[in-house]
């Protein structure tokens, strides 16, 4: 353990081996051992998954929607039901995005101006303005442990010039949202710049400058190279300020975390295990299975032997699995979903204690070389 422990607004360093770190983020509704990674909960409900199921993988903390959440049920009836977490049944942490991202993906249903962003319901075309104090209010009625501050993402490719634009609005957001924060209610900020080292670097330092509870990364697996994506995160979050959380927004893949946590990263969120699950597709140690193959028709395997998942403990096959997907049984998106999401939460766990026994590196390159595509031919990632 690290005798030089840090603690701030409920952020504790544990261990560290390298640029990685194992910590614990305490809030109100529970500890959150770090690396953790959030599933994502977008209108309070990770898809096909009950509370309790998602609480035996080893989940401790969602991320819910704010904009999705806004616009229905609406945050005024979440918070006369008690709040996110007596809404939906869940007693652990809840973080809730600010709608930036979505501003970025329904781009074309959005008008953006200094005061916020103007959408265009996805629902029912209606109107509705998410200025950075409506979506403090917001997030305040829904009652998640953080909330993220209202920002820019700039789309991959954009000149220089333009990420500069998107970072000083996100800055002057920033200092809007601190004003209009909810007491006690934890705050992260977001830092932006694209794959621009320099402006990566040059927010972060403007940022942490200011008193916010974490600091997460966003505008990232926006359309860029992965490489690219990984080239900038090595060089940006080792000198991202030590005593605050490092929050990677919408990554990624099991390679993109084990790569991620070596350079410093504590949080993820990211559609990728239930959205595959859903999609017939299972992560394994040595890759992903595609269940809708006909090498899987005859197969009595589970889909990973030692898999503490609903499915392989109960010893469901990949033959049954792969039944159930083709015949598009809704049973099959249930049983791949809580695989792919116990898979993240047990690689997250695998990683906090490598660190903890100051082996990060050897096990990360291992973890790694062990990655394979379905077909079972070696494929670095």
């Amino acid at each position: 353990m690290d005798p030089q422990a840090l603690q701030l607004n409920g952020f504790v360093v544990q261990a560290r081996s390298g640029q990685a770190r194992a910590g614990v983020f305490r809030t109100a509704h529970g500890d959150v051992p770090t690396p953790a990674f959030m599933p994502v909960g977008t209108r309070a409900a990770v898809k096909a998954v009950t509370p309790s199921e998602l609480a035996a993988t080893g989940a401790r903390m969602l991320i819910a929607n704010t904009y999705h959440l806004w616009l229905r049920p609406g945050a005024e009836l979440v918070a006369q039901m008690g709040g996110l977490h007596r809404f939906m049944g869940w007693p652990h942490a809840i973080a809730t995005d600010s709608g930036g991202f979505q501003a970025f993906s329904l781009a074309s249903r959005v008008k953006v101006s200094e005061d916020g962003f103007e959408f265009s319901s996805h629902l029912d075309g209606s109107r509705w303005h998410l200025s950075p104090e409506e979506s403090m209010r917001v997030q305040g009625l829904l009652g998640s442990d953080v909330a993220l501050q209202l920002d820019i993402c700039a789309e991959a490719g954009v000149d220089r010039a333009q990420l500069e634009a998107a970072i000083e609005r996100t800055t002057r957001w920033a200092a809007r949202c601190l004003e209009a924060r909810k007491p006690g209610q934890a705050l992260f900020c977001i830092v932006q710049g694209g794959c621009d080292v320099d402006l990566r670097l040059r927010h972060a330092e403007e940022l942490s400058g200011m008193p916010f509870d974490g600091i997460a990364l966003g505008g990232f697996s926006v359309g860029e190279p992965n490489a690219a994506m990984h080239e900038a995160l090595r060089a940006v979050v080792p000198h991202v300020d030590p005593s605050r959380p490092h929050y990677l927004m919408g990554v990624g893949t099991p390679s993109d975390l084990i790569r991620a946590i070596g350079v410093g990263i504590d949080i993820f969120d990211c559609v990728i295990p239930t959205r595959n699950g859903r999609n017939g597709q299972a992560f394994t140690r040595t890759g992903k299975i595609v269940i809708k193959n006909a090498q899987y028709k005859d197969d009595p395997l589970p889909l990973e032997p030692g898999c503490q998942c609903l499915g392989c403990v109960s010893g469901v096959s990949r033959a049954y699995l792969r039944h159930l997907y083709v015949a598009n049984e809704i049973l099959a998106h249930r049983l791949l979903t809580l695989h792919n999401l116990q898979h993240y939460q047990d690689l997250v766990a695998e990683a906090r204690a490598a660190i903890i026994d100051g082996v990060y590196a050897d096990w990360a390159t291992a973890r790694l070389a062990a990655l394979t595509t379905a077909d079972g031919k070696s494929k670095p990632r």
